[in-house]
């Protein structure tokens, strides 16, 4: 009797999956699927042969992000959090992401990543440092990008008290003071 996994094509199954999946070496992608793709505002061939770096807020948090996730991978072989990151066109939203490394002594060498959206287009809540609503995400991208309250406001076409009053929440979630001191905080989850 054939197993019935012999008739699965498991590149296509990758391909159309329906979470966003990317194979990388050394943080180059080296494949991703349709799923990716869209998440991120391209086609699969956009990014294959480049890495995640424009695909982060800022180098600086490619950079930090590679030195924080290297030691787990190592250490676990998986790793998972939610984050901030950026389509092609620039927009910032919020992503889960979840890797696994096939070379733990070399954790960056041989990966896999997993990305599901989490941006108020998939109303979930999201949990970092506390549960996040969808409206608290799209403020925090705002605050991220550098948005001013009432750019913000704008932005979401509310107003500015009512982004205060979403600044506030976060900034108690995060226990942190400040904008900058809460953008940091959002940003290395």
């Amino acid at each position: 009797m054939k197993a019935a996994s012999a008739d699965i094509d498991y590149r296509r199954a990758f391909q159309d999956a329906p979470v966003g999946q990317a194979i990388a070496n050394n943080r180059v992608i080296t494949a991703c699927n349709k799923a990716f793709a869209e998440i991120f505002g391209g086609k699969p061939t956009e990014f294959t042969g480049t890495t995640f770096e424009r695909l982060y807020p800022s180098h600086t948090h490619f950079e930090s992000a590679g030195v924080r996730v290297g030691p787990l991978l190592a250490k676990e072989k998986v790793f998972s959090d939610d984050r901030v990151m950026r389509r092609l066109d620039g927009e910032l939203f919020w992503v889960h992401v979840r890797g696994f490394t096939y070379t733990p002594k070399d954790p960056h060498r041989n990966t896999l990543w997993v990305f599901t959206e989490l941006s108020s287009r998939q109303p979930k809540k999201v949990t970092i440092g506390g549960s996040l609503t969808p409206r608290e995400r799209d403020i925090a991208a705002l605050l991220i990008e550098g948005k001013t309250g009432k750019e913000a406001a704008l932005s979401l076409g509310i107003s500015p008290r009512t982004v205060d009053i979403y600044k506030t929440r976060l900034l108690r979630k995060y226990s942190v003071t400040n904008t900058p001191d809460l953008v940091q905080r959002l940003l290395t989850g």
